[in-house]
């Protein structure tokens, strides 16, 4: 785990450090903020998880892409919670990104929240 993007023990805190994390361009910090089995829809016609997931992220982020996001909803029940989220990504040289996503976070054993699922294209 990254010292500088410790993991929050509540789940509407994740959209704000995601975006720390992405923008700092440490892929680790990126990548430590999802559970081990995590399901990411980067593109909706191919779910990844695993090594291909760190993949895509690694990729990306060689971009240096510049996130903003607000949390628009969340709802939390016992370990599990879900966040709507408005995103965009600015990318030099490249068309901007937005979207509204839906993420699915889960509570670890640690009382750490972490995505389990990554929609960035919810709304589609």
């Amino acid at each position: 785990m990254t010292t500088n993007f410790p993991l929050p023990e509540d789940a509407t805190k994740m959209t704000a450090l995601y975006v720390r994390a992405m923008n700092s361009g440490d892929v680790d910090a990126v990548l430590s903020l999802y559970t081990e089995d995590a399901v990411s829809v980067w593109d909706p016609e191919k779910p990844t998880s695993g090594a291909e997931h760190a993949q895509v992220v690694k990729e990306f982020m060689a971009k240096r892409p510049v996130m903003r996001a607000e949390l628009k909803e969340s709802y939390v029940t016992g370990d599990t919670a879900l966040l709507v989220v408005d995103w965009s990504f600015d990318i030099e040289g490249e068309e901007p990104l937005s979207g509204t996503g839906l993420d699915v976070l889960r509570k670890g054993p640690d009382g750490k929240w972490r995505y389990a699922i990554d929609n960035p294209f919810g709304d589609n």
